[in-house]
């Protein structure tokens, strides 16, 4: 039996980029269960189990472009410091939620800080990274 649009498979992988580095594992929280072609996961995962048997294993690269796109220099947004509470503590790398005009939240990430001005990156932290995954089909149901 081979996966194919609208089975249900389990999963499971090790999510690591360029430089090595693990960005995302099922070892920790246990296999992920998805049906394929519901849009689950990135269309290229998907593409890449379709045709898996179970216990199959497959290395995969899926572009920066297939995956959270590339960084965008207009995700950036300069603020003014006093729109921040003194006590606050920003620093490169915290997260932040931003409420925007109309009620819009989006979680940005505090990029660079001085005492006029705070910019704050509203790119995915993976925008930009081709992913790869060593991938393993557990199950088809």
């Amino acid at each position: 039996m081979h996966a194919t649009i609208g089975s249900t498979v389990t999963i499971s992988y090790i999510g690591t980029l360029d430089n090595g580095r693990i960005f995302d594992s099922t070892e920790e929280q246990g296999p992920l269960t998805i049906i394929l072609g519901s849009n689950q996961v990135f269309a290229a995962l998907e593409a890449a189990i379709i045709g898996m048997a179970v216990g199959e294993i497959r290395n995969i690269t899926i572009t920066a472009a297939e995956a959270y796109g590339p960084r965008l220099e207009g995700n950036l947004l300069k603020v003014s410091r006093d729109l921040f509470p003194r006590e606050c503590e920003l620093r490169a790398g915290k997260r932040l939620q931003v409420q925007f005009k109309g009620g819009i939240e989006r979680v940005m990430q505090v990029f660079e800080v001085n005492d006029q001005e705070i910019t704050l990156d509203g790119n995915h932290p993976l925008a930009g990274c081709d992913l790869t995954f060593a991938l393993r089909l557990d199950r088809i149901a």
